[in-house]
């Protein structure tokens, strides 16, 4: 009896560490309404980002797609933490797999206090090209479940 009982109670704490890691998925929609400093105004400028964080791990997965951008993408980046309409420093660079052209897809491995920004709402994707180096489409990070 005494097996059993140290058996079930070392299930279950094994099944509480697992329930706690949790898979977040997220989604941006970037423009360049969102963009403070946008200094040359592109009108077809937008795009699109998803992705998932395990906050176990701190595994950030991104695809991002974008389209009608004044030219080549020269950076991409996480910025946070900031509030939608403020500036952030860059977190996490987004050189994906094929590089800055579109999708750039890939992923990092963040902080746990960086994954809590991320749940907050905290983090923006900020795509810079050479006409407008400090971004020229925007767009905040919210999670969807």
């Amino acid at each position: 009896m005494l097996g059993k009982l140290a058996l079930s109670s070392a299930l279950i704490l094994a099944m509480s560490g697992v329930a706690s890691a949790e898979t977040i998925n997220w989604i941006a929609a970037l423009d360049q309404a969102q963009e403070v400093d946008s200094k040359t105004k592109v009108e077809l400028a937008g795009g699109n980002a998803e992705g998932t964080l395990d906050t176990e791990t701190g595994r950030l997965n991104f695809n991002i797609t974008f389209t009608g951008l004044s030219g080549d993408v020269v950076g991409a980046h996480f910025h946070g933490p900031a509030d939608v309409g403020m500036d952030a420093s860059p977190v996490v660079d987004l050189n994906g797999d094929g590089g800055l052209g579109s999708p750039i897809v890939g992923f990092a491995t963040i902080t746990p206090a960086q994954i809590e920004e991320v749940k907050a709402g905290k983090w923006y994707i900020n795509l810079h090209t050479e006409a407008n180096p400090a971004g020229e489409i925007r767009g905040q990070v919210a999670a969807t479940q």
